[in-house]
């Protein structure tokens, strides 16, 4: 008997970051089980990515970002020590590190988020969800500031909880990291009324979700609303604006566009879905899908 009860996002992060990456989301919802993307919004291919994204009716949300060079949404000005210089900090660990020990003002990081879902809307997006960059959303602070937009915007939210799972002992930094965004996403108080919080795996394999990787994921998904997040791309591009950023965008594009995969899913009874399609069944009093 399939699983007729699973339906499952698959969302492609960091469209608009570089046009490759923009090429192989593209190709990965045209060919593949991609459903879904989520825009850097102040990335250097935005603009056209989104326009190509809408022309073939690829569903967006707005992938909040907090880190890796990238110019803020709100005015340089506005936002010194979100952006100090006039760019977001370099990784993941930069901007924890200055968030956490008071360097960030919280009503500045109020105003930048609130400008990415804003200039997503200005470049043409009709936004079905959020979720953000590196999962910075999950931090103590700022966790908070990020339901409350989806609140006042309507939104469901990217929630990785996924338990972790005997096959990440194969990459223990990985596996480090997953298991404390997990962690943090099962220790947080409950959702803000109103606001949906969505189970997502595929974080351990971000940027390695080879074909064996996939199709142990899509067996492994108990009844209930997913999300897979992913990352295919054309080749292996030069990012400027993280240019150590070396993933399997390629071996991504290549799984998510496999025969197989497709097969597996049909085989499993999972319905591929959007965030959109699951608002719109959703009753109106939202329980977190955690």
């Amino acid at each position: 008997m399939g699983r007729a009860h699973t339906r499952l996002v698959v969302n492609a992060d960091d469209l608009g970051l570089h046009p490759a990456l923009d090429t192989g989301i593209l190709q990965a919802h045209r060919e593949g089980i991609v459903t879904s993307a989520t825009v850097l919004v102040m990335g250097p291919s935005a603009g056209e990515a989104v326009a190509r994204a809408r022309a073939q009716r690829l569903a967006l949300g707005v992938h909040l970002a907090l880190c890796t060079r990238l110019p803020p949404a709100a005015p340089a000005t506005h936002v010194p020590t979100v952006a100090p210089g006039g760019r977001l900090r370099a990784s993941w660990a930069d901007f924890t590190r200055a968030w956490l020990t008071g360097r960030v003002r919280r009503e500045e990081l109020e105003l930048e988020l609130a400008a990415q879902v804003s200039r997503a809307r200005a470049l043409g997006a009709e936004v079905d969800h959020l979720d953000a960059h590196q999962h910075l959303h999950l931090l103590p602070g700022v966790r908070p500031l990020v339901e409350a937009l989806a609140r006042r915007e309507g939104l469901p939210l990217r929630w990785p909880d996924r338990l972790p799972r005997v096959t990440w002992l194969r990459a223990p930094g990985p596996a480090v990291k997953t298991s404390l965004l997990s962690l943090l996403a099962r220790t947080a108080p409950g959702p803000l009324p109103g606001v949906r919080r969505v189970s997502a795996g595929g974080i351990f394999e971000a940027g390695q979700l080879t074909e064996p990787a996939l199709l142990s994921l899509l067996e492994s998904l108990p009844p209930g609303d997913f999300e897979l997040g992913c990352h295919p791309g054309e080749g292996r591009p030069h990012v400027p604006e993280d240019p150590a950023w070396s993933y399997g965008w390629q071996s991504e594009l290549d799984a998510l566009t496999s025969p197989r995969v497709r097969a597996r899913v049909e085989r499993l009874g999972v319905e591929l879905t959007t965030y959109g399609a699951l608002s719109a069944a959703a009753s109106p009093a939202v329980a977190s899908a955690t």
